[in-house]
């Protein structure tokens, strides 16, 4: 990872291996090369100038060009661009698997096959995120930024319950358990002891963690479990109602703010937005922690979920060369630090990274918080497939039909099952 990429690009030109669809780079022109980097939100996001300003310092022979396409559309915008041949694109931001699996599909993205081998990248870096992202044996982006769940627990509530924080190390159960230990009042002044928001994948990518099943292949049994449990959870009274919480718009944050749920399984990226809005006084939460997920019995603590913002090159791109270095960067451990002194998690968590982000101001200073940044596995929301959109799209029809009690759990897993078979046998 140390070596430069330019050294890698010349012997690719020497030996002629260039990348995986074997096109060698055009020639650079003379003096400096300006790539072009598809993002979205560049003005509201605080990572983008830092990491281009870093990089250019250490390249002056390069030079970065950021093409914002907004957030809500995006992938549109990207997928309508390179379709049509935007040559000027050279390094692709991928926003998630669905999109992933639309550019791979059309052929707008660069195999980094020979890259990653001659560059010696080391995959492990990523926690299990890049042999995810590979398709019949190419790997098209690498991982740049990486969120993942754990349990976010307000102190203050379990304080006054008398009950000890919850650990690092749960089951399912137990957290279940907990959740029920945790519950108390009504009205107004109800506390409920879980939270679960209204995404399919706070359900569904439980299950997911023992590595044995993905959402994108049925039969989809094995969710029965996890539904089984926050359906009685919901039932009595220990997480809020889903139909409630949908119809009337409910954001999570909310909820969690105003001390109404001990507990709450939600993205990492909520630990810099809850402690910036605890330092403007906007909550009424002051203490609280977070661990990490649950987990099976027999999976190893710190198995979570998680969803990858990925970083390619277009198969258009006049400058691979360049265009690979770029990557190598923002892949990088230096551009991870970058990411993580903003508050960002980045696709490398390592020791020096989950340092910089406990370090950050207003993160809860206990072990146990702490040590929920380090991850044993990160398993993705929905894995690749060239089919994801169709799949999720089944798979968050049924998950709301369950969880609103419009048919019975056994017949959501019928349809799920029956639904997706169809979109895949197609």
């Amino acid at each position: 990872m140390k070596k430069t990429f330019a050294v890698i690009a010349a012997l690719f030109i020497l030996t002629g291996a260039g990348f995986a669809n074997g096109q060698k780079d055009a020639p650079s022109p003379k003096g400096t090369v300006t790539l072009k980097w598809a993002l979205w939100d560049y003005a509201q996001t605080v990572y983008y100038k830092p990491l281009i300003e870093a990089f250019e310092a250490a390249h002056p022979d390069i030079k970065i060009e950021p093409l914002d396409l907004g957030s809500t559309d995006y992938q549109t915008m990207l997928s309508t661009q390179l379709t049509g041949g935007d040559s000027s694109i050279d390094v692709v931001t991928i926003k998630d698997i669905p999109g992933y699996a639309t550019l791979v599909k059309a052929g707008q993205l660069l195999a980094l096959n020979d890259y990653v081998k001659s560059a010696k990248v080391d995959l492990s870096q990523y926690n299990g995120a890049a042999e995810q992202m590979t398709v019949d044996g190419k790997l098209y982006e690498l991982p740049f930024r990486s969120d993942f769940r754990v349990v976010f627990y307000n102190k203050d509530l379990f304080d006054k319950a008398g009950v000890p924080y919850p650990p690092n190390d749960m089951t399912w159960d137990q957290y279940d358990a907990l959740a029920r230990k945790m519950t108390s009042g009504s009205g107004a002044g109800k506390v409920y002891g879980a939270h679960y928001h209204v995404w399919r994948s706070i359900v569904q990518c439980e299950a997911i963690l023992d590595g044995k099943h993905t959402v994108v292949v049925p039969p989809y049994d094995f969710m029965k479990p996890y539904y089984e449990r926050v359906l009685k959870e919901q039932k009595d009274g220990v997480c809020m109602d889903y139909a409630e919480l949908k119809t009337t718009s409910t954001h999570y944050s909310g909820v969690f703010y105003n001390n109404s749920v001990a507990m709450m399984e939600m993205g990492s990226w909520f630990i810099s937005t809850l402690a910036n809005q605890i330092a403007q006084g906007k909550t009424e939460v002051r203490n609280w922690g977070i661990v990490r997920l649950p987990h099976a019995q027999g999976v190893k603590p710190g198995t979570t979920v998680g969803t990858l913002t990925g970083i390619g090159i277009s198969t258009a791109s006049k400058h691979r060369a360049e265009a690979g270095e770029f990557v190598q960067f923002l892949t990088g451990e230096r551009a991870a630090e970058i990411l993580a002194k903003t508050g960002n998690y980045p696709g490398i968590l390592n020791d020096t990274t989950a340092g910089i982000l406990a370090g950050m101001k207003g993160f809860p200073q206990d072990a146990n918080s702490r040590e929920s940044l380090k991850t044993a596995k990160i398993y993705l929301e929905i894995a690749y497939s060239d089919k994801s959109p169709q799949i999720e799209a089944a798979l968050n029809r049924a998950h709301d039909n369950i969880m609103t009690l419009n048919c019975t759990l056994d017949e959501g897993i019928a349809q799920m099952n029956k639904d997706v078979t169809g979109i895949l046998s197609k």
